[in-house]
């Protein structure tokens, strides 16, 4: 399937199968479902009804991934190499056409060159149109079909007899090139869309290799490897250093800290212990333990997320296009006219009736050529998307482009796209009273250094100049749950949280307190350094705020764009984050379903939704929202899923990414006018309505130069774009 319309021309055989109740098709995924009563049907007939479309569906198969990612990656290896023909071969039949005509057999060399180029390279077009005229319609393909068809027709006759004009005095003009170029300038077209939809299903193949193959698990017998896919709910799983967990369950032993950044975005591991739940697709770090499998399959929060993916991609099928609309009502009165014309002449012609019946009736249908129709929106894109690469803005995806300009909404993820996404230490309050701080900067880096914190290699950078220093711990002790102990030149030093320092009853100064106190209300993490006396320091940590995160939101508010915030964080963290850029509208503790639902429910308030995320746990959402932006340094899949990738950080970009939406949008409806306004006043004239007020009659050859010229108009128009300024305070 190529085209939305595809899907739905699939989807409509399907249901027109007898004993088929119910019928879908995902044309993200290539894959389709159906509903029936198998005493009545069954697969062999859904594959029959396909065939006689032009379509074929995988059946009966170890392995039908396997076998449909071959199938589409034949499909686009055929695309690229008709397209790399067509151009080799058209652009010499353009150089005969345009400058070379009178040189000897030049219609012979052109016409040769041209054969392949229609009925090998552009075959598809022909054959799409024959597809849309048996179901009574037309589209872009039917013009193709039609103009080129025509010309090639018309130009062969003139080849083979062109004595037939000569006998009554005109020259046998032929029209290879026409007929060349535009297959070659559409199929190019086709082949930059087939390459786009190429890497469509690498973001739900890349979620699906978050869950390992094989795991380990406790029997009677004891450890054995078994597939993941064979885990039921109820069996012990053992999770070693380094490995994903690989269902989701309960911790029944062991402990340790385990990336969640997959479900829930947020940059710290989270310490798992006794009657916790675990996650499948999440990363254990060095701990190891074993918990007892409670969801497995498709039951999975990560398989509801790959699930949530396809979907939300699958319903984002591109929306037929406004040239296929057009050419639907285009290509029926442009036939019309043409037959009008011929018939009107053969009436009221006079001695050279058929000559000119046959000379206007072609010119009508060679200026209605759709070179210019099918330049008009791609040659826009071509240039927007240039612009956007040089404004740190790559964008995969030409519907998001054209809808960007539409969006009145936006949902920004905290952790990685308003944050850094990385925990840092923000402060270090000492104690007044302490003077070796040097030493004893030395030492907490060696307490932390040696901690399997995740919050400690924060520590430690921000101490990086300490390290140094020959300073080894003579006695080291990890206290789980509230964190180290150590013994440095005969005396205990602590780091960790508030409960190791009331544990060990060491004294605190109110100060510190106070700072401690301070530092947590504005949602930093807070770590208490000490000896075995006092409290000497508090250490914040937080993920702190892009600088240009708060000057982004105004921008976006400044243009009408309501801003939504959605964090898997914590309450306090949230809206201590919302404030300080300026964003009303937030939610904490959001799982990745929710927030893809938080974008259906603005969907269904008719919002368009640009959402803006950087992890895995975005991913649904971004494939949910109309306009998907992920950023450059996040997850590879969110950039997979989003059709727009910034390559900054720098989220002032987020703005110039809707403008030039909206510039290139226009730019797009100028095109069209220009192709358009060639035809209004072209195609009068080439059916002859001047030839009874002045005797003029329009040449083909003049016909194709206006079509050639309207092309360039359309090209010409759209490097314009290159110069447009996108800046927010030109919007």
């Amino acid at each position: 399937m190529t085209c939305a319309g595809c899907a739905v021309s699939v989807e409509s055989m399907l249901h027109s199968v007898a004993g088929v109740a119910e019928a879908g098709v995902n044309f993200a995924t290539q894959t389709a479902w159906v509903a029936y009563d198998p005493q009545l049907t069954g697969p062999q007939q859904f594959k029959q009804a396909l065939q006689s479309i032009g379509y074929d569906i995988i059946i009966d198969t170890a392995d039908p991934a396997r076998e449909q990612e071959i199938a589409q990656q034949a499909h686009f290896r055929q695309v690229k190499r008709n397209t790399v023909w067509s151009l080799l071969l058209a652009f010499p039949v353009f150089v005969i056409g345009m400058f070379f005509m009178d040189m000897p057999f030049a219609p012979w060399v052109s016409m040769i060159l041209t054969i392949p180029v229609l009925f090998w390279c552009g075959r598809g077009f022909f054959t799409g149109a024959w597809k849309q005229t048996k179901h009574g319609k037309a589209n872009m393909d039917t013009l193709v079909a039609l103009s080129t068809g025509i010309a090639f027709l018309f130009s062969v006759f003139n080849t083979v007899y062109p004595a037939f004009w000569h006998d009554r005095g005109m020259h046998a003009h032929v029209y290879y090139e026409a007929a060349a170029v535009i297959i070659a300038f559409i199929s190019l077209g086709k082949f930059l869309e087939a390459n786009a939809r190429s890497k469509t299903s690498s973001a739900i193949k890349q979620l699906m290799g978050l869950q390992p193959q094989t795991v380990k698990i406790v029997t009677a017998e004891g450890e054995k490897d078994v597939p993941t896919a064979s885990l039921v709910p109820g069996d012990i799983v053992i999770v070693r250093p380094g490995e994903r967990v690989p269902v989701d369950g309960v911790v029944t032993s062991g402990s340790s800290f385990v990336d969640q950044s997959t479900i829930t975005g947020e940059p710290v591991p989270v310490e798992k212990s006794k009657d916790m739940q675990v996650f499948a697709g999440t990363m254990n770090q060095k701990g190891s333990f074993q918990f007892r499998a409670e969801k497995v399959g498709g039951d999975t929060i990560l398989a509801h997320i790959i699930k949530m993916v396809q979907e939300a991609q699958g319903s984002k099928a591109p929306v037929q296009k406004l040239v296929d609309k057009v050419a639907g009502i285009f290509v029926p009165v442009v036939i019309g006219i043409a037959l009008l014309t011929f018939i009107v002449w053969m009436v009221a012609g006079g001695d050279n009736a058929f000559t000119h019946a046959l000379l206007t009736s072609v010119s009508v249908l060679v200026i209605a050529c759709p070179c210019a129709l099918g330049l008009a929106t791609p040659t826009a894109i071509m240039v927007g998307i240039g612009r956007g690469a040089a404004s740190n803005i790559l964008i995969k995806d030409a519907e998001s482009l054209e809808t960007a300009h539409k969006v009145n909404a936006v949902v920004l993820d905290k952790t990685g796209t308003l944050t850094e996404g990385r925990p840092v230490v923000t402060r270090i309050h000492w104690l007044p009273s302490v003077h070796n701080r040097e030493l004893l900067s030395k030492i907490l880096y060696q307490l932390e250094l040696q901690s399997e914190h995740p919050l400690a290699a924060a520590v430690t950078q921000a101490l990086a100049e300490y390290g140094g220093s020959n300073l080894p711990a003579e006695q080291f002790e990890s206290i789980t749950a509230k964190g180290v102990r150590g013994i440095f030149q005969g005396a205990a030093y602590y780091a960790g949280n508030k409960k190791l320092i009331e544990e060990h009853k060491i004294a605190a100064d109110a100060l510190l307190l106070s700072q401690a106190a301070q530092l947590q209300e504005q949602a930093q993490t807070v770590i208490y350094f000490a000896d075995s006396q006092q409290v000497l320091a508090v250490i914040a940590i937080s993920d702190p705020l892009k600088k240009t995160s708060a000057a982004a939101v105004q921008q976006l508010q400044a243009m009408g764009i309501e801003v939504y915030m959605l964090t898997g964080d914590n309450q306090q963290t949230a809206a201590a984050v919302a404030a300080t850029v300026g964003i009303s509208n937030y939610k904490a503790e959001v799982l990745p379903p929710e927030k893809s639902w938080f974008v259906k429910s603005l969907q269904a308030q008719q919002k368009v939704v640009a959402m803006v995320g950087d992890g895995i746990n975005d991913s649904q959402a971004l494939a949910q929202a109309d306009v998907s932006i992920a950023m450059g340094k996040g997850s590879d899949i969110a950039m997979e899923v989003a059709a727009m990738t910034l390559i900054t950080s720098d989220l002032t970009v987020i703005p110039k990414a809707l403008i030039l939406s909206k510039k290139t949008v226009q730019t797009v409806r100028q095109n069209l006018f220009w192709a358009f306004i060639y035809n209004v006043i072209g195609i009068p004239l080439a059916a002859g309505v001047l030839y009874p007020v002045n005797g003029f009659l329009l040449d083909p050859m003049i016909a194709g130069a206006a079509m050639a010229l309207s092309s360039v108009s359309v090209v010409s128009n759209s490097l314009r774009l290159k110069k447009r300024k996108i800046q927010v305070n030109h919007y």
